[in-house]
């Protein structure tokens, strides 16, 4: 059994105003070849596979055509919902899509509603998969009054836990019953940091509530857990079957420099045999420039003469102050195919586009912004810490509620 497991596509994101159609698209049909060349069985997507809870047209149109290519193809495809992802959005064409050989999980639910057998190319049961999505505070416990933040978050992690134990007693029933002689292997998913996880830019700091991460250790002993929601492709505490797939294509610049992938688990018998890397290629050039005004011209120039379409972060060591800083490095690369998207100063917290000098709320996090105006006021330490919780389930609340 092969099984390929892949997260995070963010389908519709806008990069600094660029919009990846182009790179999704061709990552598609990539990743459609991967599926018959490789022989895979099924496809796991570990949630996010929207980049916000309403997509522009054509990100779901992506979406509609991979489905209907896939069913061509007789694999299987099982979508976990993700924390940029619409519950309601993805619920609405569930019923339709399972008849299309594509399975969606869009929140927390019963084990019987999110328990699949995955067929090997013969027909018979090859594994049994607990698919378990963005868990969301509000599906799997109920908030008690007077409990503090520290109370609430180890809460929150015990009820997490609960949750994949009784999704994995479930599955493993199930996979106890259809194994001739042994218990056929049980695949885990989820959406979510774990501890010591490395994250990019591009990952929303709050995860799960206000935890920060869930212990590896609490982990049901399932044969492979597929996880989404860090872009960095890796290992969970140093076990092989516990894996972060990353992201297909970098969506921040800070993720440059580390290869995309997908992976691919292979099965034998009842248990799992390896795990093989699948590097995904680049479909769009990004480069990040780094020095003084002189040197970061010159690496320009070096981009300009190679006419191909690259997108450029800027980082400029300076803290001289250019007034007109990007009316020169876009004139610079004026009629090519290079384009500037963003400039940093390296000392500077600031970050500024190539279309603006001003810093301005769309470029910084929500937790940025809490932070200065916190930082502002004459609070205890005490009652910052307080705030911050308040304001950090505000904000998860808000976020989670689908728009109008």
């Amino acid at each position: 059994m092969r099984v390929l497991h892949t997260s995070d596509w963010h389908l519709g994101q806008s990069f600094y105003g660029k919009s990846r159609f182009e790179e999704h698209q061709a990552f598609l049909k990539w990743l459609l070849e991967q599926v018959r060349e490789q022989a895979i069985d099924a496809v796991i997507i570990a949630g996010d596979i929207f980049d916000t809870g309403t997509p522009p047209s054509y990100a779901r149109a992506l979406y509609n055509q991979f489905v209907v290519q896939m069913q061509q193809l007789s694999c299987p495809v099982f979508i976990l919902g993700g924390n940029h992802d619409s519950v309601a959005m993805l619920a609405e064409s569930q019923s339709l899509l399972s008849c299309l050989n594509t399975y969606v999980v869009p929140c927390g639910c019963e084990p019987q509603d999110a328990t699949f057998i995955i067929h090997d190319k013969s027909g018979a049961p090859g594994l049994v998969l607990a698919a378990v999505p963005y868990l969301r505070p509000r599906d799997i416990m109920r908030s008690e009054a007077g409990q503090s933040g520290l109370d609430k978050q180890q809460q929150l992690g015990l009820a997490i836990a609960d949750y994949y134990q009784h999704h994995y007693d479930y599955a493993l029933a199930k996979a106890q019953q259809l194994g001739a002689l042994a218990p056929l292997p049980v695949v885990m998913t989820g959406h979510l940091t774990t501890v010591g996880a490395s994250s990019s830019e591009s990952v929303r700091e709050i995860y799960i509530g206000s935890l920060d991460a869930f212990n590896a250790k609490a982990f049901p002993p399932a044969s492979y857990v597929a996880l989404g929601h860090i872009h960095r492709g890796q290992l969970v505490a140093g076990s092989e079957h516990i894996r972060y797939s990353g992201s297909p294509i970098p969506l921040s610049f800070d993720e440059l420099g580390r290869g995309k992938q997908v992976l691919i688990a292979h099965f034998d018998g009842q248990s799992l045999e390896r795990v093989v890397s699948v590097a995904v290629p680049l479909f769009q050039k990004l480069a990040v420039i780094k020095g003084q005004l002189a040197e970061v011209e010159v690496e320009l120039n070096k981009l300009v003469a190679m006419d191909e379409s690259v997108w450029v972060s800027v980082v400029l060591s300076s803290d001289e102050l250019i007034s007109d800083l990007q009316q020169r490095l876009q004139a610079q690369v004026t009629d090519s195919k290079v384009q500037v998207l963003q400039i940093k100063r390296q000392r500077s917290v600031r970050q500024l586009t190539a279309l603006d000098t001003q810093e301005t709320l769309s470029e910084l996090s929500i937790d940025e912004v809490f932070q200065r105006r916190l930082a502002n006021e004459p609070y205890s330490d005490n009652e910052q810490a307080r705030l911050t919780t308040l304001f950090t389930q505000v904000a998860v609340a808000a976020m989670e509620t689908p728009l109008a």
